[in-house]
């Protein structure tokens, strides 16, 4: 078994916590596995491909590494609520995404909302990247943000972001970090940080568990 560790970094210049855990689970080539042998369907929202359910057992197994992993970064938290978690394959081309998929974007407003990446593909080295919007200056979209922030970017997306997965620099975001999607690890920060998956054009965006961009997504709240 890979030896676990964790570590623990600020991003940006709202310094929000990024918390990457490596050897995240004791056996990821069961996960793989499981998925090899698991109906996927459409993810659904804007989320670039598919999604199946998980082992029962994940969830049990990996919420006290979670736990050890959030420490105090995000506060105080007496108990973790599973909002949703799956597996997920991204497998849409480039040049066939949307213009919300083309840009960052946030999958909840509220500062204890937690998203949880585990990277289950040896295959896939592309991984998270972490963005600041450059009219704004915002890194985090809440509530407060959200009426601002999409205002601006909206009359900003009228000349069309370039086809593609956002991966670095570009006239609307600038980069704040980028997190490798190296086997067996897993990312948590909050939901409401803006963010992309890091995906090559020349990734393989194959259907199929064991070919495929294979991760588990998962949204929790810490109560």
């Amino acid at each position: 078994m890979t030896p676990r560790s964790i570590t623990r970094q600020r991003i940006g210049t709202e310094a929000e916590p990024l918390i990457v855990i490596d050897g995240f689970a004791t056996d990821p080539d069961a996960l793989r596995s499981a998925a090899a042998h698991a109906p996927f369907g459409p993810a659904g929202s804007h989320y670039p491909g598919l999604c199946s359910r998980l082992p029962e057992s994940y969830l049990q197994d990996q919420l006290p590494i979670v736990a050890r992993g959030l420490g105090r970064d995000f506060g105080s938290c007496r108990r973790i609520r599973v909002v949703d978690a799956q597996f997920s394959i991204v497998t849409i081309s480039p040049d066939a995404l949307d213009i919300r998929q083309r840009v960052p974007h946030v999958d909840a407003y509220g500062r204890d909302r937690i998203a949880l990446i585990h990277y289950l593909s040896p295959a896939h080295r592309d991984g998270t990247a972490f963005f600041r919007h450059r009219r704004t200056g915002f890194e985090t979209i809440d509530e407060t943000r959200a009426p601002e922030f999409f205002a601006r970017l909206g009359s900003e997306v009228e000349a069309m972001p370039p086809a593609g997965y956002i991966a670095e620099d570009t006239a609307l975001f600038e980069r704040t970090a980028l997190v490798e999607a190296t086997y067996n690890r897993a990312l948590l920060y909050r939901s409401y940080v803006l963010h992309s998956g890091a995906i090559a054009r020349d990734a393989i965006l194959s259907a199929d568990p064991a070919l495929g961009r294979l991760t588990v997504t998962a949204f929790l709240a810490i109560e």
